[in-house]
């Protein structure tokens, strides 16, 4: 079946269709942003995708191809990993949302020279896109989003067959073209996070350039700089209650856009 056998029969046969299974699910799981963050030890993510393959294994039929290791068997291969990273993408794409919007945000208040380590990406990132990505993760995970985007990857075998990603009616362009849309949706849903705090900071700073027009002995950075800070504190704050109900609908578009892409 294989093309390599080791003598263990039936158990063997099990176990190469756990691995096969298993290049789907570790797809996704290295693309999602809770589980594919840098913090997040490889150890861990083997771990649960192997969890989640046996019960895929035991609650579905999925057969891997009969020469695993054969061109068709490679092809079969690559497909499964081309739909976990589509699904996983989705939700990354939906999670980069208040991160954009941090950026503008701590723009115009000049907090953009603090930044530190991000966890989730290794990289350094600003302080409030810090705030926001933990936010969104408490709300995310509060609301079962991580169970929805898992039974989500359960249910895209029965839309995507092993062996059929690469059909006439599978993982075709229009998928990919819905995938790439979602990045204008990412920057609508920035806009819309951005908006309320970064319009009370453009008013401080045209309030702060007619003071020093009408009082050239101002400094303008020693007046503007602090004046934007407390400005965009006191918005933060003043906004907190609409920023929970944008979190909310951020996480159900994050799992409607991974819906989307199994979608018949």
């Amino acid at each position: 079946m294989i093309a390599l056998h080791f003598g263990f029969g039936a158990v063997e046969a099990e176990f190469w269709r756990w691995l096969f299974v298993m290049a789907r699910i570790g797809a996704a799981l290295t693309a999602a942003p809770l589980f594919g963050g840098a913090s997040v030890p490889p150890q861990v993510r083997v771990i649960l995708a192997g969890a989640v393959a046996a019960l895929v294994c035991t609650w579905t039929s999925v057969q891997p191809p009969e020469a695993l290791f054969s061109l068709p068997g490679v092809i079969a291969i690559l497909g499964e990993i081309v739909v976990g990273l589509s699904l996983g993408f989705a939700l990354q794409i939906a999670f980069a949302a208040p991160t954009i919007a941090a950026e503008v945000i701590g723009g115009g208040m000049g907090l953009s020279i603090a930044a530190t380590v991000d966890p989730e990406n290794g990289t350094h990132s600003a302080v409030l896109g810090q705030y926001y990505t933990v936010v969104l993760t408490l709300v995310f995970l509060g609301l079962g989003g991580h169970l929805q985007w898992l039974a989500l990857v359960v249910k895209s075998y029965s839309v995507f067959p092993p062996g059929a990603v690469f059909a006439a009616h599978g993982f075709g362009a229009e998928r990919f073209a819905a995938i790439t849309g979602f990045g204008s949706a990412m920057f609508v849903t920035a806009a819309v996070i951005a908006l309320p705090v970064s319009l009370v900071l453009l008013l401080v700073q045209v309030l702060a350039g007619v003071l020093s027009r009408a009082a050239p002995a101002l400094n303008l950075f020693s007046l503007g700089l602090p004046a934007g800070i407390i400005a965009g504190v006191a918005a933060l704050i003043a906004s907190a209650p609409l920023m929970s109900e944008r979190m909310t609908a951020l996480s159900a578009d994050a799992i409607a856009q991974a819906e989307q892409v199994i979608a018949k």
